[in-house]
This record gives C-alpha cells, sequence and structure tokens, in this order.
C-alpha cells in the first residue's frame, strides 16, 4: 500500500512540476481599451420589432426604426422593400457616416381590420448584414358601431 501511494504521490509531483514550466498561454499585453468599432459599414438598431399594439381602424399608421452606423465606413441603405403593398417604408438616400443616426421610416395601412406581423427587408452595404429585416406588429380594431336609438327614446316597449 504505501509503493502505490508513493507512486501516487510521485506521478502528482511530476505533473506540477512539469505543468509549472510551461510559458502562459497569452502574451500580449492586456489593454483596458474598448475594441475598435467593425470594419465597414455596420448598423445597430435600437429595435427590430415595433409593436403597434391595439389600435383603432384608422389610427397612427407610422413608426420609426432608428439606428447608428457603428462601423468606420460610411453605410449604404441600397432598398427597403414591406412584405406587402400595405406596408410602405421610407429610408435614408444618402449614406450615413459612421457614428450618426439614422432611421427607416414605416406607413402601415391601419384601414385593415385585424391581427397582423408585416416585413421590411433592407438591403445594404454592412458586413454581414447585406440584407436586415425589421417587423412591425399590431391587431386593428374595428371602430365600434353607434347602437342606434329607438323611437321611445331608448326604451324597449313591453311585449303583451
Amino acid at each position: 500500500m504505501k509503493k502505490v501511494f508513493f507512486l501516487f504521490a510521485l506521478a502528482l509531483g511530476t505533473t506540477v512540476a512539469a505543468t509549472a514550466q510551461r510559458a502562459p498561454l497569452t502574451t500580449a499585453p492586456v489593454s483596458n481599451t474598448t475594441a475598435p468599432a467593425t470594419n465597414g459599414a455596420q448598423m445597430k438598431f435600437e429595435t427590430i420589432d415595433i409593436n403597434y399594439g391595439d389600435i383603432m381602424k384608422g389610427g397612427e399608421p407610422n413608426r420609426e426604426f432608428v439606428f447608428v452606423n457603428t462601423g468606420t465606413e460610411p453605410l449604404i441603405i441600397s432598398n427597403a422593400a414591406g412584405s406587402c403593398g400595405c406596408t410602405v417604408p421610407t429610408w435614408p438616400k444618402e449614406p450615413i457616416m459612421p457614428g450618426a443616426k439614422g432611421s427607416v421610416k414605416v406607413h402601415y395601412d391601419t384601414q385593415r381590420v385585424g391581427q397582423f406581423t408585416k416585413y421590411v427587408t433592407l438591403t445594404t452595404n454592412a458586413a454581414g448584414q447585406e440584407t436586415f429585416k425589421l417587423t412591425i406588429h399590431g391587431n386593428v380594431q374595428q371602430e365600434a358601431d353607434a347602437v342606434p336609438a329607438n323611437s321611445n327614446g331608448g326604451m324597449l316597449a313591453p311585449h303583451n
């Protein structure tokens, strides 16, 4: 038993000694600075999903997606397409410089009653984001129908 314990201790000591002789895994100096901006154009949105919530028919149709070019080159949005004719996007046609904000405005046809989920697909020069999808969704509710008044001032006549 003493021999087994001795061999185990010897193996453990040899392993520890060999490991201690290795060079550190990283030899580059550690820096407290933040990582540089992504090379090329890059867009970062405040949100990529806008919920209209429950709105009445004919309610406010416009929403806005705000973004920042976090890259090192001007950002160009060459196209923005709605998933159907009821969703119409407007986007900046001029380049968005690094660090500058921009927005994509979306107009949804709130005359269409019911739940909806629609998309706007952007075509850009952003590295890794050549196409980018934004989402809008909500529920357009029908206006409450007016209740017609009857001839006796709203009171129902009793049936005999």
